[in-house]
């Protein structure tokens, strides 16, 4: 247990018990009451971590993260985090304590990345084991690694750890610390798991919007199914403000993707699927509601679990990956119907990821190769001479056929290509 002491003059300590035996005390200088308590609460949190040997839990890595450079270099001072690196300090060698400060100094970062930093290191210090020096690490080690995580984990999740490890020495690299990068020419690659993708159905869909509890449980499985929208972080990030009623579209604004140029923000359209929900959401807002999601906004509330029970009420089987096979079966439904430009400028990635890790083949795709095969056919076994018209009057009628069936342009040039064809064995 740690406690707060009061000095003259407003000044407080933080006296703990570190995990040597020693007493140790965090100096915090003038601050109130309610700050020190806040400290303590994360004080206590470390330490306990420490003793047990075990790694931080997300909200204290974020907290860390985002400490000031006075109060962290205190906190390292009495040992309960890394010293921060400076751009011309050595840092420690040993791969835990490099990990944990590379972590730390990472303010740039969003919650997500340095939760994914955590994990990667975590796998790292999993095989290689805390105290292990960095320079010791040798490019034959990294390939027992590789092979160790294969036996774990996925093709996919093994990409991503490599891509973290070759992260971390990189950095280690510019600092000095060691002169070659033992994971630089790793193969990670991008394997998407197809066995996860699942085109989740309109029908599906909406028998799961029926069984949602209230109004922004609706809006977010309509965001997410019917306007391709990234969950949690563009939900939560919708205001009323980015609604243009009058034009039916609204503003998405993407934390994921705002570090590249042109990529913070998007238009995306009312589809006629999705606006019933926004203006039912609109309707039942309280005055003055700025987001369009309310209850949801702590980043440590799982919508996954909640959307599972959901699913489940509604007499289906949760699907991998829940709200990402929903945003996928939207762009493989859109890129059906609209160029994939246009499809990927509303949902927000690029063709190459659409192609690689969203769109998917669908039973309605079967069932529209069926028909077009039965639409040819027919076409063959027309009378030819219903197709042979004066040049002047067959002109006419090919561009009115092409204006009626704009629907399907292949099967109009389809027709055209079979009467040049015919013409010109006959002629």
């Amino acid at each position: 247990m740690a406690s707060i002491s009061r000095d003259p003059n407003g000044r407080r300590r933080i006296l703990f018990m570190s995990k040597d035996g020693s007493r140790k005390t965090l100096r915090l200088g003038k601050v109130s009451q309610k700050d020190a308590e806040k400290i303590l609460s994360k004080v206590e949190a470390i330490n306990a971590a420490a003793i047990a040997g075990t790694s931080w839990d997300n909200d204290i890595a974020e907290w860390v993260a985002a400490l000031s450079p006075v109060l962290a270099d205190k906190l390292a001072r009495v040992g309960l985090i890394p010293k921060r690196m400076q751009p011309d300090e050595p840092d420690s060698t040993q791969l835990g304590d490099f990990i944990d400060s590379y972590i730390a100094k990472r303010t740039d970062a969003k919650p997500r990345t340095i939760i994914n930093l955590r994990m990667f290191g975590d796998r790292l210090i999993a095989f290689f084991g805390r105290d292990k020096n960095l320079a010791d690490i040798k490019r034959s080690d990294a390939d027992d690694w590789v092979l160790f995580l294969k036996q774990e984990y996925a093709v996919a999740t093994v990409g991503r750890t490599v891509k973290g490890a070759r992260q971390f020495f990189k950095a280690a690299c510019r600092a000095d610390l060691i002169t070659r990068n033992p994971f630089e020419d790793l193969k990670a690659g991008s394997h998407p798991d197809k066995e996860r993708q699942q085109f989740v159905s309109r029908e599906d869909t909406r028998r799961v919007i029926e069984g949602c509890p209230d109004v922004e449980w609706r809006l977010i499985v309509a965001l997410s199914r019917f306007g391709g929208l990234r969950c949690p972080s563009e939900h939560l990030a919708l205001a009323w403000a980015d609604m243009d009623w009058e034009k039916s579209r609204f503003l998405v604004h993407s934390p994921k993707t705002e570090h590249h140029e042109g990529k913070a923000e998007r238009w995306v359209p009312m589809f006629p699927e999705l606006r019933p929900y926004l203006e039912e959401a609109f309707e039942q807002a309280a005055e003055g509601a700025v987001h369009l999601i309310t209850r949801y906004r702590e980043t440590n509330t799982n919508l996954r679990t909640q959307l599972s029970r959901i699913i489940r009420r509604a007499g289906l089987t949760p699907w991998p990956k829940l709200f990402q096979n929903m945003r996928a079966s939207r762009e493989t439904e859109l890129a059906a119907e609209y160029p994939l430009h246009v499809v990927c400028a509303w949902i927000g990635n690029s063709a190459l990821i659409a192609n690689k890790h969203y769109l998917q083949v669908t039973e309605a795709d079967f069932e529209r190769g069926a028909k077009s095969d039965a639409l040819v056919a027919q076409n063959a076994t027309q009378h030819p001479a219903t197709q042979i018209h004066t040049e002047s009057h067959r002109g006419t009628e090919e561009e009115g056929a092409c204006e009626f069936a704009s629907s399907d342009v292949a099967v109009c040039e389809s027709t055209l290509d079979e009467e040049y064809a015919w013409r010109a064995s006959n002629s």
